[in-house]
């Protein structure tokens, strides 16, 4: 519990594969984290498709809660744009449709016939991907799910309201439906009204710091807290928290927060809307304090993670170190495809892209593994020297965050490709940014730039040199653009 200038601080931080519930301590020379529960996340494929099992992400947060014992305050933050429906009465509308479910095959093509892509990207500045919340919504608006539906909430949301009672959108998880205007920070209402969404749908805008509500007094006594315990809205999309905890020492750094998705980018004072940046597929979504997150997807170690579940769960160590000796670039693979976004038949997948790109075929998991995580540098590469050019910002060092830090061999081929130096950490960056919102909100930390400061004089990240020129990074580079 908040003592003077010190508090406790339950960050609940939900990925694609796995919930935690963290506990971080935050005081002047202070910021330590610990894991009161972790529970997996399992999506389950349903008749109707593929979909999020919310309850029992909620029970492990309710677990978590209890396991974390007495907190000054509980923020929440999950990855983007899935949501969930509630009707008239504030019940869930059934379970949130996954991202990587095929509904919205052939509908950005619909939207861009009303709405051409580049006046889309024009005003939302976000880059395409075929599950953006825009395409959800059109794919879902004739179900009589949708057509019962009256609020909707992302999935942090919906977990805040569940705890809480109290609705709204927090806004850098907004910034990810393509709804909103990077510039004025608020709702496209021209977008919207083109396409016929209706903006009622959404609760009120938040921010990052914002009062979210207290615990109800049902969750006080499922946790066995005591009240009043407020809960505060964070950067509740993952990357956001993760981006407000790179402990970076001025502006000048790109930043990769890695997972089972890679975010490679700049934080800038200003979008990007070139047409230029479209094509480049850059995003432009909201930070802390008037950030924008520029930025773009690459698929990250969801490719690894898949080979691994069809391997049957080797060790992982020993897979690393098998693939550290196998010889650099003999293959790689465009790690942004959409051909590796389902589920299933990856290591398959990725030997018929080396196969069809004329190039030797990887056939153990140790040459697979190798050429995973070559071609995630290379994509790292391409997109951290992309968004120099296109932004006109300049960088020295590259930071990386989250569980890719435990990688030290994709770390150094990082490193290697962008001929920039790495600093790598904290692994548990979403969890930190998620701690550090609230502790501000209660007086303990101040700007972006003084979390930051309290983040590198309390975290120990890894260092990495790169390690020759870039001369056989840029070769692969081409082979790839000759595909």
């Amino acid at each position: 519990m908040r003592t003077g200038d010190s508090g406790s601080y339950a960050a609940v931080d939900l990925g694609a594969s796995s919930g935690r519930v963290m506990v971080g301590r935050v005081g002047p020379d202070r910021l330590e984290l610990t894991e009161a529960h972790r529970f997996p996340n399992r999506p389950v494929r349903t008749p109707e498709g593929l979909r999020w099992d919310v309850l029992a992400l909620y029970a492990g947060v309710l677990d978590g809660l209890r396991a974390a014992g007495p907190v000054d305050s509980v923020g929440v933050d999950s990855w983007a744009v899935d949501y969930g429906l509630l009707d008239a009465d504030g019940a869930l509308l059934g379970n949130p449709v996954h991202y990587r479910d095929a509904r919205t095959e052939g509908v950005p093509e619909q939207v861009w016939a009303s709405l051409p892509a580049g006046e889309l990207y024009a005003a939302t500045g976000l880059q395409y991907a075929p599950f953006n919340t825009l395409y959800q919504l059109v794919a879902a608006r004739d179900t009589a799910q949708f057509a019962a539906a009256r609020r909707l909430l992302l999935v942090p949301d919906l977990l805040t309201y569940w705890l809480t009672g109290e609705q709204g959108t927090e806004l850098t998880n907004a910034s990810t439906t393509q709804l909103v205007d990077p510039r004025t920070r608020d709702w496209s209402r021209e977008v919207a009204d083109r396409l016929g969404i209706d903006l009622g749908l959404f609760a009120p805008l938040r921010r990052p710091g914002d009062a979210a509500g207290l615990l109800r007094p049902e969750v006080l006594e499922e946790t066995g807290l005591t009240g009043p315990v407020p809960v505060t809205a964070v950067g509740s999309h993952d990357t956001a928290s993760a981006v407000a905890a790179v402990p970076a020492v001025d502006e000048r750094f790109a930043y990769i927060c890695t997972g089972t998705w890679s975010l490679a980018g700049l934080e800038l004072t200003a979008p990007v809307l070139t047409e230029e940046s479209r094509a480049a597929n850059f995003t432009n979504e909201l930070g802390l304090d008037g950030t924008v997150r520029y930025l773009r997807n690459i698929m990250g170690l969801w490719l690894l993670q898949e080979c691994v579940r069809a391997w049957g769960d080797p060790d992982l160590g020993g897979l690393l170190a098998q693939a550290a000796r196998v010889p650099a670039l003999r293959s790689v693979v465009d790690a942004g495809d959409a051909a590796f976004l389902a589920p299933g038949r990856m290591p398959e997948r990725i030997a018929a892209a080396c196969r069809a790109s004329g190039q030797p075929v990887p056939g153990t998991p140790a040459e697979v593994t190798r050429c995973i995580l070559d071609s995630l540098a290379l994509a790292h590469r391409r997109a951290v020297a992309d968004a120099q050019r296109l932004a006109g910002h300049p960088v020295d060092v590259v930071h990386v965050v989250g569980g890719g830090t435990r990688n030290a061999l994709l770390c150094q081929l990082t490193a290697d490709a962008c001929g920039l130096p790495v600093v790598a950490g904290p692994t548990e960056a979403a969890a930190l940014g998620n701690v550090l919102v609230q502790a501000r909100a209660q007086g303990l930390v101040g700007d972006l730039g003084g979390m930051r400061r309290l983040l590198a004089r309390t975290q120990s990240p890894a260092r990495y040199e790169p390690r020759g020129d870039t001369a056989r990074w840029r070769a692969a580079e081409a082979r790839l653009a000759d595909r």
